[in-house]
């Protein structure tokens, strides 16, 4: 997930290096990062028929729960936008019409991620302990609202795009993004990576639930949170996507493993086994013994039954995949190449979806974890 690790999977793709834009007088106006730096984002002007349509893209990178972790994190790239490099745009967001066949030539905004909640905080006070800014909301509001204005986009098609951290970030903020773009004739959302289960059936749900909940608490995202969700459960609870997706006005598409590698590694407890007999699985799954592989499976099962109970909707794209992988987009392979279901690449399922040429709900058939990279 890390942002180097982006920069280096783009170069591929993309002909010229863009160079990054700090908001204007943003730290004057608080929009800033943890540590304080500005909030920042690189653009890419659309060009030809693309002029009037916008891609916005949200990256991942984890959260932070707690003063310790934050802190530590305001000294990286995750909580810091000082010195930020150039970047190349690759695959959705390349301008190359090969690679990005439906949105090569579309005006695109990559918001750097410095917040660690998932661009969901909006702390007024600063903690004079640390000087920890919790100010990832305005980050999300300022960079769409800057582009738009300085470059006077008629906005007549938009997609918020999201990986991981950022996968959620693009749920829980969808609707919002729809607000934008009110005269728009299709505006939709992205998640890649972001459906992040609470599954109570599954070993380690309470450590789960602690976890996001002591998000919640320490960034104050309680009244942030969707109010269908908060109206009828526990705020600590409503950073899950079981708990709001089916709330979700604005149409959404889901891009997930069913053996989602980070769930499975980080957040998924380890089974009665010997611990390095599991560690060595997690990183080579040809390593696996019958049980483990089993484990496994008990995760694909709770992940598609969640999606299962959260019902079907006909404006709802899915492509799911057993590939054992976290994160799908940024990677050029994975975007135009592999996986496929149903002779559907990535690019194509959420090319016809968003432009309604068909109704798109992929699942893997496949009931044990595949090795997708051939680096596990």
């Amino acid at each position: 997930m890390a942002r180097v690790f982006v920069l280096v999977l783009f170069l591929i793709s993309t002909t010229a290096a863009i160079n990054v834009t700090y908001i204007e007088n943003a730290v004057a106006r608080g929009i800033v990062c943890l540590d304080g730096s500005p909030g920042a984002y690189y653009y890419d002007r659309g060009f030809g028929e693309g002029v009037n349509n916008l891609m916005v893209y949200l990256t991942g990178g984890g959260w932070c729960e707690n003063k310790q972790n934050c802190l530590k994190r305001s000294n990286t790239a995750y909580g810091s936008n000082k010195n930020a490099p150039s970047q190349y745009f690759g695959t959705f967001l390349s301008s190359n019409e090969t690679i990005n066949p439906d949105f090569y030539n579309w005006n695109k905004i990559s918001i750097l991620y410095c917040d660690g909640a998932s661009f969901m905080a909006d702390v007024e006070a600063v903690d004079p302990e640390t000087n920890l800014h919790l100010r990832g909301a305005r980050i999300f509001r300022a960079a769409i609202e800057e582009v738009i204005a300085t470059e006077m986009l008629d906005v007549t098609n938009a997609i918020l795009v999201g990986t991981s951290a950022g996968g959620l970030a693009t749920m829980l903020n969808c609707d919002r993004f729809r607000s934008f773009f009110p005269d728009a004739c299709n505006v939709k959302c992205v998640s890649d990576s972001g459906f992040f289960i609470d599954a109570k059936c599954l070993p380690g749900a309470e450590k789960r639930e602690s976890y996001y909940s002591d998000v919640i608490a320490f960034h104050e995202l309680a009244d942030a949170l969707p109010t269908s969700c908060t109206s009828r459960i526990n705020s600590s609870f409503c950073l899950f996507p079981e708990n709001f997706i089916g709330d979700i006005q604005t149409p959404l598409f889901v891009l997930n493993s069913a053996f989602d590698k980070f769930q499975i590694s980080n957040k998924l407890q380890s089974p009665p086994v010997n611990y390095s007999s599991w560690s060595s699985c997690l990183h080579n799954i040809s390593t696996c013994t019958a049980y483990e592989l089993q484990y496994m499976k008990e995760f694909r099962a709770a992940f598609l039954s969640i999606l299962n109970d959260v019902g079907y909707n006909p404006s709802t794209g899915m492509f799911i995949s057993s590939c054992y992988i976290h994160d799908f987009i940024y990677k050029n392979n994975k975007w135009s190449i592999s996986p496929m279901l149903e002779n559907e690449t990535i690019a194509k399922a959420i090319g016809d979806w968003f432009f309604d040429r068909c109704q798109v709900c992929l699942i893997d058939k496949v009931d044990t974890p595949i090795d997708c990279d051939g680096d596990n």
